[in-house]
């Protein structure tokens, strides 16, 4: 097995679950839809993608996340934005989306 920064194969950069019965489970995906991030690894940590902030009912605020199709909009271009955020993760904080972000996203 070679390791992945030498590989011409990239299928380790996604796949798709056509058997899954939540599929499409995001809106505005517009590549192939990638299933490997169905659970985001960016969920406890900073990132751009929209999210709304919701309190458990043990009092702990959580992402929610279900507006987002970054993680899953194309196999390369996912994987990409993944590994980019996971170079310095910034472990959140419980505070709502950074209206930098929410912007950029509304002129896409």
């Amino acid at each position: 097995m070679q390791p992945k920064d030498t590989t011409d194969n990239e299928a380790f950069k996604g796949f798709t679950n056509h058997e899954c019965p939540f599929l499409p489970c995001h809106a505005g995906v517009k590549r192939e839809f990638n299933c490997l991030f169905c659970y985001c690894p960016l969920i406890a940590y900073e990132c751009p993608g929209p999210y709304q902030v919701f309190e458990d009912n043990n009092g702990l605020k959580r992402k929610d996340c279900s507006a987002c199709a970054l993680p899953h909009d194309g196999y390369r271009a996912s994987w990409a934005f993944i590994q980019k955020w996971l170079e310095r993760p910034v472990v959140w904080d419980g505070h709502e989306q950074d209206e930098r972000y929410l912007r950029k996203l509304r002129r896409t």
